[in-house]
């Protein structure tokens, strides 16, 4: 006997649109995640038009120790944004860690008590500097945590601080020369902003060792999870037994960290360490972890995208100064960016909230 057919169902032609507009919403998502990569391509397709010799290895090695700065500071800047905070104190810092590995190196340690002067080697100069910006980071995230000072505000003031007590190391004098001397063991600090190491200069490799790091926190550690379980939804990460305030204090530190590795940098590169070095550079890299994907909310955001968008910042610096282009145009077109990049990653946020609700329905 053979069975009768059941006819199928046929959906409405609601719910047969349904799936046609998801897929139009991702389409869009997946080309605003992509915006930075896209941003990128583009520059580099202009600037080598406009620009002879733009693409040549050495102009591209040239940006990209240009961009090891931007990078490193928006990593750490990525932390903290992540967690729904900010960190303004990261310019001043850079200054500040400069001038301190400037006074060691330069002048030495004085111990007025025992009328002695103690010359450090390099190795040792960096780690002090490193600490002092852990440190420095960590006031910010004491302010915040408790005191319940805004971190806006609380980085704001630490910005003024930091550049005041950068200016009294040397009454706001330049340390001029900090190749050190073989009779005190202090030399080879241009190596970290100068040398190479297999082919390629050792900031690029600074980069790619702390990017490395990053990653693998925010991918791979339960300190990676709950960074964003912070900045997603803070009360929920404390009642699920997240230390929110000791998170909270450790991604000002990494931020504080990544920027006086910035000051060693630079430092190093330029043989010398003047106290207004890296004033405005917290903007340049809230510009990068902003372009490159992370949420000003908090929540969201990647390592490799910040770099990313590191790279279309500093590429687009480097380009416009090649062009000849008014310093003051340059930072109309950054501030531009900077603000564009602020509305894109709103428009994100609701598109992502639009998938989600098209999908449930």
């Amino acid at each position: 006997m053979v069975k009768p057919i059941e006819k199928m169902k046929e959906g409405t032609p609601e719910q047969k649109a349904k799936p046609a507009k998801v897929k139009t919403l991702s389409f869009r998502m997946l080309l605003l995640k992509a915006r930075t990569f896209i941003a990128l391509i583009l520059l580099l397709i202009v600037f080598s038009i406009l620009i002879p010799n733009f693409l040549e290895p050495q102009n591209l090695i040239l940006i990209t120790k240009h961009v090891v700065l931007y990078a490193l500071l928006g990593v750490g800047m990525t932390f903290v944004i992540v967690t729904g905070g900010i960190d303004l104190s990261v310019g001043s810092i850079v200054g500040l860690a400069g001038m301190i590995a400037g006074s060691f190196i330069y002048e030495g340690l004085v111990l007025n008590f025992a009328d002695a002067t103690v010359y450090f080697s390099v190795p040792v100069v960096i780690l002090i500097t490193l600490l002092f910006g852990a440190l420095i980071g960590g006031m910010n995230g004491l302010l915040i945590t408790k005191f319940n000072v805004p971190p806006f505000i609380a980085t704001l003031g630490m910005l003024y601080v930091a550049r005041g007590i950068a200016l009294l190391i040397s009454d706001g004098a330049t340390y001029p020369n900090l190749a050190g001397s073989p009779e005190l063991g202090n030399t080879g600090f241009s190596f970290l902003g100068t040398g190479n190491l297999l082919g390629m200069p050792v900031s690029i490799w600074v980069m790619v060792l702390f990017g490395a790091i990053a990653v693998y926190i925010f991918r791979k550690t339960p300190l990676g999870r709950h960074i964003f379980a912070v900045g997603g939804n803070e009360k929920a990460a404390d009642i699920a037994g997240v230390q929110v305030n000791k998170i909270k204090m450790l991604v000002y530190m990494i931020s504080g960290l990544c920027a006086a590795m910035v000051g060693l940098i630079v430092a190093s590169q330029l043989g010398a360490a003047h106290p207004a070095t890296g004033e405005t550079w917290e903007l340049n890299a809230i510009a990068a972890t902003v372009l490159g994907g992370t949420s000003l909310a908090g929540g969201r955001g990647s390592i490799g995208g910040t770099i990313m968008g590191a790279f279309v910042i500093g590429v687009l610096s480097d380009g416009m100064v090649m062009m000849g282009i008014s310093e003051f145009w340059q930072m109309v077109i950054t501030g531009g960016v900077i603000v564009l990049a602020v509305i894109v990653d709103q428009l994100q946020g609701k598109m992502q909230h639009k998938v989600v609700l098209e999908q449930q329905a």
